[in-house]
């Protein structure tokens, strides 16, 4: 397989020619006729936040294997070549289906098995206030359990990677130190902590903050307050939704300038209900409404339930909200989130992983995708 386009880093004509599922080499673009072409080339990207998408969630009572491959094909044509399928707040028992769902699936079918690396788990150990809370239903909000954690990772099989919760309730602290020992990667969200709480959390192991700026108060204190203590530790990475609906631009260029690009992850957070026409709709045990701009909200609040958008709006919007090149775009949607869980280095080298995007971009123009392995 021989791509065509310019890299993404370089902006160099290239061919990368692929064998199976790895790179091969990388030339100067040539004679020979490539079997994808676009502007440019770049590995895949790799959303750690996806819900569910077309009327989906994974964490549906109905879920089924051929609706996690709807999902993950979707995915694909945004060019999200991997993902975490992320299942929020619930009963222990719909948590159990849909984990049990998604292990079933990646069994099943090698293909999901590549596209999915693993699971997040958003809840249900979060804030039970109003505003930390967002979407998440209040009355499965609980304390942390670490029989419950077991069991839930017991259905999937051990493939839950990444947990979101909130440090400031009761018991978060050890749970965190347990599951940093178990190799789940903790991330801080839907949180009201105060400093002493985050500066715990980050020292007991956490090393993201969860859609940093969102889930939180309408109004919070002009400082200390939760997002400035995220922002100000060292040791947590941010991932933020830069879809144009969650955070203005002076928010991204500020939250990008004090993380750096090679601390901030680029999430889409795709709710069930990405990709479908405004209206009115029921899940997630409640009323939501997707709006003409694109914003999926809880009728009558300003509260976002997710996102309508993927992750190559994602990447488009950052270029233009936080200044950032094409390259660091990229590879706060790709590579990062392979440094963030330790996993093999995603580039464009020889020998890296042959998951790559075909897509055309331009500045000030949206970034289309053409092809995606």
């Amino acid at each position: 397989m021989r791509w065509r386009g310019r890299h993404y880093r370089t902006g160099e004509p290239i061919d990368v020619v692929c064998n199976q599922d790895r790179i091969q080499q990388i030339e100067s673009s040539g004679s020979e006729r490539p079997d994808r072409e676009a502007q440019w080339i770049a590995p895949g990207f790799f959303d750690l936040q996806i819900n569910g998408c077309l009327g989906i969630g994974f964490g549906a009572p109905d879920i089924t294997v051929e609706k996690i491959r709807i999902v993950v094909d979707e995915c694909r044509r945004h060019g999200i070549v991997e993902l975490l399928p992320t299942i929020i707040t619930g009963s222990f028992e719909n948590l159990s289906r849909g984990f049990a769902t998604l292990a079933k699936a990646r069994a099943e079918d090698p293909a999901l098995a590549r596209a999915i690396p693993g699971y997040h788990l958003e809840g249900p150990y979060l804030s039970p206030e109003d505003g930390p809370r967002g979407a998440h239903p209040r009355e499965h909000i609980r304390k942390p359990n670490w029989d419950e954690f077991r069991r839930l990772q017991d259905a999937a099989e051990g493939g839950i990677r990444l947990v979101t919760l909130a440090p400031e309730i009761d018991g978060a602290i050890p749970f965190i130190e347990k599951l940093v020992a178990q190799n789940v990667v903790v991330a801080i969200g839907h949180t009201a902590a105060g400093s002493a709480d985050i500066a715990a959390a980050a020292n007991a192991g956490a090393k993201l903050s969860t859609h940093l700026g969102n889930g939180s108060h309408a109004v919070l204190p002009r400082h200390p307050n939760y997002i400035w203590d995220q922002l100000a530790h060292d040791a947590l990475w941010a991932s933020i939704i830069c879809d144009g609906h969650h955070l203005p631009a002076s928010v991204i260029q500020c939250m990008v300038r004090v993380k750096t690009p090679e601390r901030t992850i680029l999430a889409c957070d795709a709710g069930p209900l990405a990709g479908m026409p405004p209206g009115c709709y029921r899940d997630w045990g409640q009323e939501l409404e997707v709006l003409p701009e694109g914003k999926i909200v809880v009728p009558g609040t300003r509260f976002l339930a997710g996102s309508w958008a993927f992750t190559d709006r994602c990447v488009g919007h950052a270029i233009e909200a936080a200044g950032v090149s094409l390259a660091d775009a990229i590879d706060m949607a790709s590579s990062r989130i392979h440094e963030l869980f330790a996993m093999p280095p995603r580039g464009l080298e020889a020998g890296h992983s042959a998951e790559l995007i075909a897509f055309d971009w331009s500045p000030g123009q949206p970034l289309s995708i053409r092809h995606a392995t």
